[in-house]
């Protein structure tokens, strides 16, 4: 089950907090690009969404009772997996150099030879170079929020396709947090079902991250495949999900954002988290916890009533949500007035919280008794009929849907659940940067006849909680 992690010290003053941005954003000037002669340094992250439609152990310590040499330490070396490889001509040199290194020691210590020297130029002046805007050509515009614009584009290096995120920076906020969290907490991140940040640019006016090009998101598949989509479908996509967030969570980094236009799914079906602008890890300067976090139809009601304590728990709600989503068809809480109208129909179903179902629920500060009324809970399938045709689905999701944080099943547990019984035990064998569909038999059935399609961007319903749009 899910821990929670205790709330931060109270919010410093805002002046304070203008001048920690300006010192971070220069932090990103004076060590980000330095790499403009040394070639490509992955860093892996995520490929926001365009749209604005709404550790090994189970249990997830709190953050402060680990000790500091029992810490997960996040990996950021290159995994040997290379999105932006070289060319072979650039390779062949390379070893040339490592050679002329090894025969330039070996004969003459101390001396640097003439050839050598000629040899140390990794390109000429006017090839492209990672960490430069002038590397990628813009295709077409994906979308644009309140700071940043997302644009197709593709490698001048090697012609791959990218997603470029441009943010635009104010002179005296400097670079947004939200970039900042996505850049520094993802880096050293490496997983199938996690998208890649391939570079970061910096000029005076923007931060441009390029992202790994991914086709559509799980908003536009729901909706090219309306009324639910194929049982089989759905385990894949919600294992990939889970493992996933296995990996961020046993690195305590919780993602506060689950909802399905920030789920990417390529070509071949393969599932990737994105948006991690809301994303927190213990790593991160802060001084408290958010309760303004997650779309509202995919915020957890302890979030909804205020609370600030949170851990894992946070995303398990949203998960649940999802999962319901795709095999019903429908959002599983559209809420479409405010906080009190979500809190409403999630008390419809899952039943109104009391002090003996949820401990402490009477101490969260947007908790009032007499605003609520009395229901008792229902079966899920009452309320979501397609639950009961496939096996051990409702069960599953009501160990999400739990109000109580601390009762909500945990990301590594649930992928050992009966409902995933069926799937070739190779999958849990599977090393992180490897897909899923690397198992042989395993694949994306057809939707209504159809096989899986890009579909087109469009608008969609909900509102999204963060600036950040891609």
């Amino acid at each position: 089950m899910c821990d929670l992690m205790p709330a931060s010290q109270p919010a410093e003053k805002i002046g304070k907090m203008k001048k920690l941005r300006r010192t971070l954003s220069e932090s990103f000037r004076s060590i980000a690009f330095k790499k403009e002669d040394s070639g490509f340094d992955e860093i892996c992250v995520t490929k926001m969404s365009t749209r604005s439609c709404q550790g090994t152990d189970s249990v997830i310590k709190p953050l402060d009772t680990i000790p500091e040499d029992k810490k997960v330490r996040v990996q950021r070396t290159q995994s040997g997996f290379d999105p932006f490889e070289k060319p072979a001509s650039q390779v062949k040199r390379v070893h040339s150099e490592n050679n002329a290194c090894i025969n330039a020691k070996s004969s003459s210590a101390g001396k640097e030879s003439p050839k050598l020297r000629r040899h140390s130029s990794p390109s000429s002046p006017t090839s492209p170079k990672f960490g430069k805007a002038d590397s990628y050509e813009k295709l077409e515009k994906l979308g644009e929020g309140s700071y940043a614009t997302v644009y197709k584009g593709k490698s001048k290096v090697n012609g791959k396709l990218v997603a470029l995120k441009v943010i635009r920076l104010q002179e005296e906020e400097g670079t947004p947090f939200t970039a900042i969290r996505e850049a520094s907490l993802l880096k050293g991140l490496k997983h199938s079902n996690i998208v890649l940040l391939h570079d970061i640019i910096h000029t005076k006016e923007t931060l441009t991250l390029v992202f790994e090009y991914v086709h559509t998101d799980l908003c536009q598949y729901m909706d090219k495949h309306p009324g639910g989509l194929h049982p089989d479908n759905v385990k894949l996509f919600l294992f990939q999900l889970l493992r996933g967030l296995s990996y961020i969570h046993q690195r305590y980094i919780l993602h506060r954002d689950l909802k399905p236009q920030n789920l990417l799914i390529s070509d071949t079906g393969e599932l990737k988290l994105a948006d991690f602008g809301l994303a927190r890890a213990k790593s991160v300067p802060s001084h408290t916890y958010s309760n303004e976090v997650v779309t509202l139809w995919y915020r957890p009601p302890d979030v909804l009533l205020g609370s600030t304590d949170y851990s894992t728990c946070l995303d398990m709600w949203g998960v649940g949500c999802i999962f319901i989503e795709m095999i019903q068809g429908v959002a599983a809480f559209p809420g479409m007035k405010d906080i009190q109208d979500q809190l409403e129909r999630i008390f419809l179903v899952i039943g109104t919280p009391s002090e003996d179902s949820w401990p402490g629920v009477n101490s969260l500060p947007h908790f009032k008794p007499d605003r609520f009324t009395v229901y008792s809970a229902k079966k899920l399938r009452q309320a979501w009929n397609k639950l009961g045709y496939v096996d051990h689905a409702e069960e599953l999701a009501s160990r999400f849907l739990q109000c109580f944080p601390k009762s909500r099943l945990s990301a590594q547990a649930a992928l050992n659940h009966e409902y995933f019984s069926n799937l070739p035990p190779r999958l849990w064998e599977l090393q992180d940067m490897s897909s899923i569909f690397t198992v042989p038999n395993v694949k994306l059935q057809t939707e209504s006849g159809d096989s899986i399609q890009v579909c087109a961007r469009r608008n969609s319903h909900g509102k999204a909680s963060s600036g950040s749009k891609h």
